[in-house]
């Protein structure tokens, strides 16, 4: 029923589930995770402004980091009519539900950052094996022999190990010709800080504290390995993360994390609004989730998908110019507590 008034509001009003072809009269409705992350504040703002440039309407739901709770947030925006679905997964196995329920009130979803491995879905996302190369690249450079900690992700995201194959994919030489060894590895609840915390101090103690560097999969992840080196006075060793968080570009500048990939959240945020508002109009005309721009791209479980990568940029030392430059972080922010430290907190 819901299909049938969308169609006709192409040209007509249709108590407020109309859909012009300008945008106008589309809400689109958010699922989030979780708001733990500094950077989904960013992600939010740029869809809030992309979807208000369109002249459409945003709701959004807080899962709370609970499965569950993101089904019910999910079937509430269905109830109260959204167009359209944006849904950072919890748990991408157990999302499935969710999108059978839009799926059966044709409304389109939007995989946002997390792959849900569903045809019905439209994947939009950083490129994360490459961002795992990316880390794993900046981390040998910095310590090309030693012992390595490889700090990953939740296990119940996807992208947990398309970064660790990316990230497997540039040791590999170095394991095989003996210069690294890969002492110990843990997957980290949730990308919680103190988790991945926990299973550093709990690796180094098994370790002797005999550790060289640390391949962590995100900032938060970093920041929990940094804390626990520090408490041992290893601070300094080459750690890795993602997101370009202030903090771990702050730890960028101060030399206790060398590389954080850098994904302009403000990219993805405008890119999911702009793909929602689209494909909701695409669905009012009977068409699927494949718009200019996406690709047709098969999954490792072997789903083929409309999808869309975005470039990362990896951030270390010698590039710390360009977040500021980019506005993303004030110089202020990003050299606090620095002393003659690399350009531009120097």
């Amino acid at each position: 029923m819901k299909k049938l008034f969308m169609a006709a509001a192409l040209s007509a009003t249709a108590l407020g589930t109309s859909v012009y072809a300008d945008g106008h009269g589309i809400t689109v409705g958010v699922s989030w995770s979780n708001f733990q992350e500094e950077r989904w504040k960013t992600d939010e703002a740029a869809i809030v402004a992309a979807l208000e440039a369109a002249g459409a309407t945003y709701i959004s739901t807080d899962a709370q980091s609970s499965s569950a709770k993101q089904l019910s947030d999910v079937e509430s925006m269905i109830a109260q009519g959204v167009d359209a679905l944006i849904i950072l997964a919890q748990d991408s196995a157990a999302i499935g539900p969710a999108v059978d329920a839009a799926a059966a009130e044709g409304i389109p979803v939007v995989a946002y950052d997390r792959l849900i491995e569903d045809e019905r879905a439209f994947y939009l996302t950083f490129d994360n094996v490459e961002v795992g190369r990316m880390q794993a690249r900046a981390v040998l450079a910095a310590q090309p022999t030693g012992n390595y900690v490889m700090i990953k992700g939740s296990p119940t995201d996807p992208n947990a190990d398309f970064l660790r194959g990316g990230q497997q994919e540039i040791l590999q030489a170095a394991i095989d010709a003996g210069e690294i060894t890969i002492v110990d590895e843990a997957y980290t609840d949730g990308w919680l800080p103190a988790n991945a915390q926990r299973n550093m101090e709990q690796i180094l103690t098994a370790n002797d504290n005999m550790v060289d560097a640390v391949v962590a999969s995100n900032d938060g992840t970093a920041g929990g390995a940094v804390a626990a080196l520090t408490a041992q006075g290893m601070e300094g060793i080459a750690v890795s993360g993602q997101d370009g968080d202030h903090a771990a570009l702050n730890r960028v500048a101060l030399g206790t994390q060398t590389v954080s990939v850098w994904k302009d959240a403000r990219e993805l945020g405008r890119e999911a609004a702009e793909i929602a508002v689209e494909i909701a109009m695409n669905n009012a005309k009977g068409e699927g989730t494949a718009i200019e721009g996406g690709m047709e791209w098969t999954s490792p479980g072997g789903t083929t998908m409309n999808a869309m990568f975005l470039a990362p940029v990896p951030i270390t030392a010698d590039n710390l110019s360009v977040v500021t430059d980019a506005g993303w972080i004030t110089v202020e922010s990003l050299c606090q507590g620095v002393t003659d430290g690399p350009a531009p907190c120097n």
